[in-house]
């Protein structure tokens, strides 16, 4: 059983910050590209940001300056630091990472996602 564990939303005023952490945990073998999505009502799941096993990242336009993307890679823990939020960030936000997961005969990769946390920025 691997799971993806986020934490960190809630309700914040415009122009303020909040940290979200996504541990996974399990019988991981290893962890490769982790990444936060994003999905406000009646829109698309939208990639936020992403980072690799190496350190690389990448953000969606809308995010870049505001939001900054880390790994923690001992502890399996991704993080998104939002700063200067803005109302149109409103979303319920998920983590997903492309795992190695250990079976009783051996490998399985896998993309695995987190139950989602809402980040709800007032105006």
């Amino acid at each position: 059983q691997v799971q993806l564990v986020e934490s960190g939303g809630g309700l914040v005023q415009t122009g303020g910050s909040l940290r979200l952490s996504c541990a996974a945990s399990g019988r991981i073998f290893s962890i490769n590209g982790m990444g936060w999505y994003r999905q406000a009502p009646g829109e698309q799941r939208e990639l936020v940001a992403n980072i690799t096993s190496g350190g690389s990242t990448n953000y969606a336009d809308s995010v870049k300056g505001r939001f900054t993307i880390s790994r923690d890679n001992a502890k399996n823990t991704v993080y998104l630091q939002m700063n200067s939020l803005k109302p149109e960030d409103t979303a319920v936000y998920y983590c997903n990472a492309g795992m190695i997961v250990k079976q009783i005969f051996g490998l399985k990769s896998g993309d695995y996602w987190g139950q989602g946390t809402q980040v709800t920025v007032s105006s």
